[in-house]
């Protein structure tokens, strides 16, 4: 029997840390990722994946900033960014896909799907915005741009600067669910919720429109896999088993947990915001309402067919 797994790429999958974020190192990483998705398509499964998107709709956000400082341009909005961001990075990863493909004699189209996520406008998020995006600016320019835009800005807690927060509102409906399953289930593999989706909203009704947030990743992820009906959800990152204790003498790897227990780990704090929590919750959402396990692992264990911390009902 054939599955259907959604693969969440971690955001060392496109860009690590102590790089400056050339295409030529994205598409190195990008490709060395895909390669260990492979094996997944000789064992049958079809696959759907998933991407974050921070450190480039980042950089967006910079040109943005200096294309209308310089030269006068009009910045976009956060949801315009996001659409870019996806484009491009599932341009990345399908080139890449495809080449391995075609290296391996492997007959398959590779699709990307810019993907809008409903959103409720009256989500509590929307009344304490946390989330901070694009540069760092001074208290008088962030002052200035709040009062023109509206928009919120925090100091940074290093001292760097003031930048913009946005709301995290919980995802609610992924765009083109069903198409993106037809697709898959057809033998194909879709690239789709890039960055968590973009955030859309009924400003009335029946007429979208996009709004200034970000969508956790993991989580826009796990409910793609609840709705179109995942049998597996992978969640990549850069250690191969969830641990508790983490970095304490006393660390210790999980390889099968409940979701009973992934929720009284996270209530412990064995989790960090940021890191591993955001993961966890997510597992235990497509765990909890879907009809399959989470596997969270590094890209590099996926052949082995005991890889990773199993989350389970």
């Amino acid at each position: 029997m054939k599955k259907l797994a959604v693969v969440a790429f971690g955001g060392n999958a496109l860009l690590r840390g102590d790089q400056k974020g050339t295409i030529s190192e994205q598409e190195l990483n990008a490709r060395e990722t895909c390669l260990n998705l492979v094996g997944l398509v000789k064992n049958k499964y079809d696959i759907v994946i998933t991407h974050g998107n921070g450190p480039q709709v980042g950089n967006i956000l910079l040109q943005n900033n200096a294309g209308a400082k310089l030269y006068g341009l009009p910045e976009m909005p956060l949801d315009i960014c996001g659409s870019y961001s996806q484009g491009f990075i599932g341009y990345i990863i399908e080139q890449q896909f495809r080449n391995i493909l075609e290296e391996q004699n492997l007959v398959k189209d590779v699709i990307t799907i810019v993907t809008q996520v409903l959103v409720d406008k009256d989500d509590p998020a929307f009344k304490n915005p946390t989330k901070p995006v694009g540069p760092f600016y001074t208290k008088e320019e962030a002052d200035k741009i709040s009062k023109e835009t509206k928009s919120v800005f925090a100091e940074d807690p290093r001292g760097r600067g003031w930048r913009k927060v946005v709301a995290s509102p919980v995802p609610l409906i992924i765009a083109n669910r069903k198409t993106i399953e037809s697709i898959a289930r057809n033998g194909q593999i879709v690239i789709s919720v890039g960055g968590g989706g973009i955030p859309v909203y009924y400003k009335r009704p029946n007429f979208l429109e996009g709004i200034d947030a970000v969508i956790d990743k993991d989580l826009a992820s796990s409910l793609l896999a609840i709705q179109i009906h995942a049998d597996e959800f992978y969640i990549l990152t850069d250690v191969p088993k969830v641990c508790i204790n983490f970095n304490k003498p006393n660390e210790k790897q999980l390889d099968v947990i409940t979701v009973a227990e992934a929720k009284q780990y996270l209530a412990e704090g064995h989790f960090t915001e940021g890191s591993m929590a955001p993961k966890i919750r997510a597992a235990i959402n497509f765990t909890e309402n879907g009809a399959g396990e989470t596997i969270i692992t590094e890209a590099s264990q996926l052949s082995n067919p005991n890889c990773g911390t199993k989350i389970i009902k």
